[in-house]
């Protein structure tokens, strides 16, 4: 079933090339994006934003740390190297389960949720099409990008759940970067 669904989803490549290069920018733009949303939210955000960031980011790491184990303890290779298919873009022949993209985009997005209604709701728009990218492009199965969201789901809940021994660590991080920049604390630079 698994390499059913990939031969579908996948199946939607090659036909309009306006969709696969959208695609692939997911796929191949993804840390980026992430990286630069996250510094825009706490260039642009208030305190409690700033905060959200170092959780999102935490999660983010663990998250790829987390999956590292897992691809240690049960290998899958990629649809590349099982079956015959051409994938959009080079990738190396390692793990395919899970995808570290798509971990790292849904921790980050799912922590986001969890404190930030509107803004996370657009990281998961975003995180799910960074899951579907990777299976569009050729380099994962479906499965990988399930395995990655339940992954997410468990450990945004876990990183949420441990913020009493996070925030004050949290704190003192926003605290120091708001007293060198000048930022009076509860705002943005913008209302400055």
């Amino acid at each position: 079933m698994n390499y059913e669904l990939y031969k579908w989803i996948h199946g939607f490549s090659g036909h309009s090339e306006l969709l696969d290069n959208f695609m692939i920018f997911c796929t191949k733009g993804a840390i980026a994006i992430l990286a630069i949303m996250l510094l825009f939210i706490w260039v642009a955000g208030k305190t409690k934003h700033r905060k959200s960031v170092l959780y999102a980011g935490i999660g983010g790491v663990i998250g790829i740390i987390v999956n590292i184990l897992i691809s240690h303890i049960y290998y899958e290779p990629r649809p590349f190297v099982t079956h015959n298919v051409q994938p959009l873009i080079s990738h190396a022949a390692d793990a395919s389960f899970p995808s570290d993209h798509t971990t790292g985009a849904f921790s980050i997005a799912f922590i986001l949720w969890l404190r930030h209604r509107r803004i996370g709701t657009v990281a998961i728009i975003f995180a799910a099409l960074v899951g579907l990218s990777r299976v569009w492009v050729g380099v994962h199965y479906p499965f990988d990008v399930l395995g990655s969201i339940i992954v997410s789901i468990l450990l945004a809940i876990v990183v949420m759940k441990s913020s009493k021994l996070l925030d004050p660590f949290i704190r003192k991080i926003v605290f120091i970067y708001e007293r060198i920049v000048g930022v009076k604390k509860g705002t943005s630079r913008h209302n400055m």
